[in-house]
């Protein structure tokens, strides 16, 4: 039987099988002797052990499509990187931290701004303005209106989103307004899994219909990534891709160098001058990290 690891605690692993639910499973010993862990969102083969107690084994552990590392998690489609267009305003450098995880790790991405109900057409437009040349796609949503969930919906149709975003920018009220009520049952995974309720939060997979699945993830701000250097950081700018064979010199930081395409784009305008402060902000950082 085939299902969907959706959470993982304590050596317990909790796959959700499409037509009969959730069930609890530990790992063959085997996966241990090869240093092999499932991870969460990892496609298994179970062995059910007791259906009435819906308890099993996994068998084995299917081809990962990708597996990142922040957050620890396997066969990701896409990121939805929420934040507020208003109250709070949007943290440009948090939100750019998110994105250069993302790109480092070659997941599309998708950013979403909630409580759009609370933007002018024009602060959507400055919004727009920022993220558009970097190639992003952009939702406005409202939670609360109910504006644009249907969009949103059908945008996560068939794939497996990883969700990030700070607290306080309406990332739960989205998330509970996208799960169909015949899923909603998956909650009682939190009644299932008792021993979650001490433990670290861990990342879950809920599913929010019959082929889409979204994964709430602890948020992450550190820009701390196994191999990622200060000379990656642009790389992750995609709209900073186009000029780079521009610049003058090899290994241009695109900070202090002279005859600079990244930085000639940014004076005509093709950059936002708000990406490339964030850019600049982010390398500093990287560079003071790396220091001690």
């Amino acid at each position: 039987m085939q299902g969907k690891i959706v959470k993982g605690i304590s050596g317990f692993y909790y796959v959700h099988v499409v037509e009969t639910g959730i069930y609890e499973c530990k790992a063959k010993g085997a996966f241990r002797n090869k240093k092999i862990k499932p991870l969460v969102g990892d496609n298994v083969e179970i062995v059910v052990i007791d259906e009435e107690k819906k308890k099993g084994n996994v068998e084995e552990i299917l081809t990962r499509k990708n597996e990142l590392i922040r957050p620890a998690v396997s066969n990701i489609d896409m990121a939805l990187v929420i934040f507020a267009a208003a109250k709070p305003d949007p943290n440009f450098n948090l939100l750019d931290r998110f994105l250069c995880m993302m790109e480092y790790q070659k997941v599309p991405v998708t950013i979403c701004f909630n409580k759009c109900d609370l933007v002018t057409e024009e602060q959507k437009k400055e919004l727009e303005a920022i993220y558009k040349p970097a190639g992003y796609d952009i939702i406005f949503t409202s939670a609360k209106a109910g504006i644009h969930l249907d969009e949103l919906k059908e945008l996560l149709k068939g794939k497996t989103t990883t969700v990030a975003g700070p607290s306080g920018v309406g990332k739960s009220s989205l998330i509970n307004q996208l799960q169909d009520t015949i899923y909603m049952e998956t909650g009682s995974i939190s009644e299932k899994i008792e021993r979650g309720k001490h433990t670290t939060r861990h990342s879950e997979i809920i599913p929010i219909g019959e082929d889409a699945y979204i994964m709430d993830t602890p948020g992450f701000s550190s820009m701390d990534m196994p191999g990622f250097e200060k000379e990656d950081l642009w790389t992750c700018y995609p709209e900073f891709l186009p000029h780079e064979p521009y610049c003058k010199f090899q290994g241009c930081s695109h900070i202090s160098e002279p005859n600079c395409g990244v930085k000639d784009a940014l004076a005509e305008g093709q950059i936002s001058q708000v990406r490339y402060d964030n850019y600049v902000l982010l390398y500093e950082e990287m560079k003071q990290i790396k220091k001690y």
